[in-house]
């Protein structure tokens, strides 16, 4: 499938989002100041009802490897699913929507995986803004700090993990975790620790601050 006219993209990032206008500068902009250049940016638009297609029209109109896709509410897990099935990239990745990527975010993951070629699957290397502790998806009357758990906009690995595992379940919370737990069972997975994915957990209504 040729999505684009003279470039091929190394790394797809699906960023979902629903309702993050005053949010999506942000973590567009982060993406633009990669020192990492051969990536495309998938926004899939889960059905948002704060006009954020017009930020985003700005950013589809000037950059061939910046896409659009908008459907009906569905939630993160099948928008991200979406997102995938749109990509092109050897390596898939994510990014939150109220979320940033340092600038060497891209460059030091595409490096590690080009020393570690037997690796499948990395994960990790996060700086928390905000409370870090969310529900325990086992015992959601329980708080557990988020070091202990997989954080799904770090996940980065190649492209057929994704499609074997045939993405993300439609879960009501942690899917991610879901996933990395079925990914284990396949794949040489690595965790890293250079802390260039920014998560901001101080967004009111995430789902992790929301889910009961």
């Amino acid at each position: 499938m040729q999505v684009y006219k003279n470039f091929l993209p190394i790394v797809s990032i699906i960023l979902p989002t629903y309702n993050r206008k005053s949010f999506l500068k942000r973590a567009i902009n982060s993406v633009l100041n990669q020192t990492f250049k051969e990536w495309e940016l998938i926004i899939v638009d889960d059905g948002s009802t704060d006009n954020s297609f017009s930020l985003i029209n700005e950013y589809i109109m000037n950059y061939e490897n910046i896409r659009y896709l908008r459907h009906s509410n569905r939630k993160p897990p099948l928008s991200t699913n979406a997102g995938i099935l749109s990509s092109v990239g050897n390596f898939i990745t994510f990014l939150g929507s109220d979320d940033e990527y340092k600038p060497e975010h891209l460059e030091l993951r595409v490096n590690f995986m080009k020393k570690n070629p037997h690796l499948d699957f990395i994960h990790g290397g996060v700086e928390i803004i905000g409370p870090p502790y969310v529900k325990d998806k086992n015992d959601l009357s329980k708080l557990i700090h988020l070091s202990e758990c997989v954080i799904g906009g770090t996940f980065f690995a190649k492209r057929y993990v994704f499609f074997e595992l045939e993405g993300f379940k439609d879960l009501k919370y942690s899917d991610d975790s879901d996933f990395f737990e079925r990914a284990q069972q396949k794949y040489k997975i690595a965790k890293v620790d250079f802390p260039t994915y920014i998560y901001y957990r101080d967004t009111p209504d995430s789902i992790c601050s929301t889910i009961e």
